[in-house]
């Protein structure tokens, strides 16, 4: 038998947020995981739009130097 998937909503269509701000490393360190690697869609739960929005603010926030590209 297959399990049926639920989805839950996406945390930036959610909160009316429009924008994902490069410089919020706080929100931006959800979606990222132990390794510092960007997740993926199925475990962060964001919409499509919001999920390249997040990587391309994670990318800048790394050549910012806000957030670093590994783990010690």
């Amino acid at each position: 038998m297959k399990r049926t998937k639920t989805t839950r909503p996406c945390h930036f269509c959610v909160h009316n947020e429009t924008q994902v701000d490069w410089k919020d490393t706080k929100t931006l360190r959800r979606f990222l995981s132990s390794n510092l690697k960007i997740a993926a869609r199925r475990r962060s739960g964001l919409c499509s739009k919001h999920q390249r929005n997040v990587a391309r603010s994670i990318k800048q926030a790394r050549i910012a130097g806000l957030l670093g590209f590994i783990t010690k």
